[in-house]
């Protein structure tokens, strides 16, 4: 009899892959099921027409309405003389923004927006500091809209209940993080409804509070002129200029977002550049009028500052203040939460566009070997997992050190922000320069991305004089610590592929022993030395030739299994997909032609997928039925100095792999390549 103190080994057993499949329930509850990436309607699927993408990617642009109208309006301080200018400069500079990234959308229909475009037009150390300022950018996105919708939605709540708040916000960014791993279409569609309820509430009170005033809009125009003058007799024309700048810069906030569609291109439906122009129009339009309809309002209806409420909040119920009530309530009030409640809701969505520009900014950059490459990895659900992993806690990290503060987030934002807008307009106008001879239609082009350039980099220089001790000099700190990382972890990489590329030359260009007239048969129902290879490289062969002289004379088969990864740089159309089969079939058949000059039995598989390990599982496990008691080999580098950088560039695959085989009972002996950096 067993003994009955002894825990049931059958129990043990089935307690791990009990474990497995609760949280493989729990995965699809939260995230759905998986996608197929290499189904042809795949990619049509996930990718996203104009009107959606100006929900997705244009919500952080329409959502700084909700502030940036404001901070520019109060640097006027009682000189609102100069808002209508101010309006119309807002809703100029919005245009001027848009068209000059319709030129970048047109010269990188794949994406990569500002990173690209300084990357190739201005040179690698260029890109390396537009990519890093975007990275911090749409983590500031995130936490700057998530505390300016937390502040909207408790400026009409009880003020004891604002104790509530940081813990809204991390519900908030919790609830926009799990949205996000379930699929880019899926977290937009899910927050269409609270854009549209912005959309529809705010145009209907700035045509109301408009059409309130209508009367006093003739005399708006020379009544602001007459008031400029007297400023200007008053105090000196310089002091009007500067003020007017002070004002135009600190409203820099407003245009943030713009670019968010020419760095992610790739999300678009085809024609690509035809949706993203659409995008763009759509987007500014809405943001042009929103922000300077905003402003007007306040300068028609004479709003001052309410302590605990927005300016929106003050102007929006100066507007519905004599709406009468009804069945006992009060239209005005309810119509006023309404609007505030969509306000709140469209900054939340606002932070989306960070969960979607943020990781793919990542992705570009990891294809570049500046940041690791893990950032370029897709999930099942063919979303840039790490990416958004990464940005919420950063996020989180953010919101947590700086309390929420909507006035100190906003100027490190707007310096990212407007630092990339400078270099991608600058790329622009040495772009349109250096091919002036063979291009037609240069000038104009070149000329607004003249202006652009003056407008944004005047700002940024407005923004860093005016807040540099109140924040700026930390946008600075920050932006200039992730470019020395991101410069650290380039410098590694490139020592790691110089040394690989020195074995390759070595190692794949073994002279062939004997002449081999017909390759030998391969032998099914026969053990197989099977080894999990990438591309043909030195790895591969220094795997293989360390088998042999390890197990001289064991094996008459060779098998090789290679898993084309599917990232975000094979997610852009169907012709990515199909030139990574071609890869993949290709390097396989170098290795058993290698086998097959050196009279040895060869075969090669392939598979294909997000998750190179969980892919070669599966591939595993249908050789195994075909060659029974194979024995499976993987390389794996192995560096002399072992330290943080090591363990976080390169993923192990091998290691993982081999964890995942010995559970099923399968054998998995790992060659290290041992790799010098110095």
């Amino acid at each position: 009899m067993p003994d009955s103190s002894q825990p049931n080994s059958s129990a043990r057993a089935e307690t791990p892959h009990f474990l497995f499949r609760a949280r493989d329930r729990l995965r699809h509850v939260l995230f759905g099921p998986a996608r197929d990436p290499m189904a042809p309607e795949t990619h049509r699927h996930i990718t996203l027409i104009a009107f959606l993408a100006w929900v997705g990617l244009g919500a952080d642009g329409l959502s700084s309405s909700s502030y940036g109208p404001e901070q520019a309006f109060m640097a006027l301080g009682d000189h609102t003389e100069l808002a209508l200018f101010l309006a119309v400069a807002t809703a100029m500079t919005v245009f001027v923004i848009a068209v000059s990234y319709n030129q970048v959308i047109e010269l990188f229909p794949t994406g990569g927006g500002g990173y690209k475009v300084a990357t190739r037009l201005l040179g690698k150390r260029a890109g390396l500091v537009s990519g890093s300022s975007l990275v911090v950018d749409y983590v500031l996105t995130i936490a700057i809209s998530i505390a300016a919708g937390a502040d909207a939605l408790f400026s009409f709540l009880p003020v004891s209940w604002s104790i509530f708040k940081p813990e809204t916000a991390a519900l908030a960014l919790l609830v926009l993080m799990v949205l996000n791993l379930r699929g880019v279409k899926e977290s937009i569609k899910f927050l269409l409804p609270v854009f549209i309820g912005f959309v529809l509430t705010h145009a209907f009170l700035i045509v109301y509070g408009i059409t309130r005033h209508v009367g006093d809009i003739g005399n708006l125009f020379p009544e602001s002129i007459a008031g400029a003058q007297s400023l200007s007799r008053e105090m000196g024309i310089l002091f009007v200029i500067a003020l007017f700048v002070r004002a135009y810069g600190m409203g820099g906030g407003t245009y943030t977002g713009i670019e968010a569609v020419s760095n992610s291109v790739n999300l678009l439906k085809e024609p690509r550049v035809r949706t993203g122009k659409w995008t763009m129009f759509y987007m500014a339009v809405s943001l042009a009028f929103t922000a300077g309809g905003i402003i007007l309002l306040y300068l028609l209806w004479r709003v001052q500052p309410v302590a605990g409420q927005t300016l929106n909040a003050v102007a929006f119920g100066a507007i519905l203040a004599d709406w009468p009530a009804w069945g006992g309530w009060h239209l005005g009030q309810v119509m006023l939460v309404a609007t505030l409640v969509f306000e709140a809701g469209l900054l939340f969505v606002a932070a989306n566009t960070g969960f979607l520009g943020g990781p793919a900014t990542l992705a570009n950059m990891a294809v570049d070997h500046w940041v690791p490459h893990r950032f370029s990895q897709l999930s099942d659900r063919l979303v840039t997992k790490n990416g958004i992993l990464l940005m919420g806690g950063a996020a989180y990290a953010v919101l947590l050190w700086s309390g929420g503060r909507v006035d100190l987030l906003v100027v490190l934002y707007s310096i990212n922000v407007f630092l990339t807008f400078s270099l991608t307009l600058l790329g622009m106008c040495v772009y349109w320069w250096k091919n002036h001879k063979v291009l037609t239609g240069w000038l104009p082009r070149l000329l607004l991305s003249l202006w652009g350039l003056i407008a944004t980099s005047g700002i940024l220089v407005v923004m860093l004089v005016e807040k540099f001790h109140e924040g700026g000099w930390i946008a600075a700190l920050v932006t200039g610590s992730l470019i020395g990382v991101c410069a650290l972890v380039h410098g590694h990489y490139r020592s790691v592929r110089k040394r690989l590329i020195a074995l390759d030359r070595i190692l794949t260009q073994i002279p062939v022993a004997t002449a081999v007239k017909q390759a030998p048969p391969i032998r099914a129902g026969e053990p197989a030395a099977v080894f999990f290879v990438s591309s043909y490289r030195g790895v591969g062969i220094h795997t293989l030739l360390n088998s042999q002289r390890l197990f001289p004379g064991r094996f008459r088969n060779f098998v090789f299994l290679s898993v084309g990864e599917v990232d975000t740089t094979r997610m852009k159309g169907d012709q990515t997909l199909v030139d990574l089969k071609q890869y993949v079939d290709q390097s396989l058949h170098k290795y058993v032609e290698f086998c097959h000059a050196h009279n040895m039995a060869a075969a090669g598989y392939s598979a294909y997928g997000t998750d190179p390990v969980e892919a070669a599982v599966k591939l595993a496990d249908e050789v195994l039925e075909r060659f029974p008691g194979s024995v499976f080999f993987a390389g794996t580098l192995v560096f002399r100095e072992e330290n943080w950088m090591t363990r976080l560039l390169h993923n192990h695959t091998a290691l993982a792999l081999q964890r995942q085989l010995h559970i099923k009972g399968m054998p998995l002996v790992i060659m290290p390549m041992q790799v010098d950096t110095q």
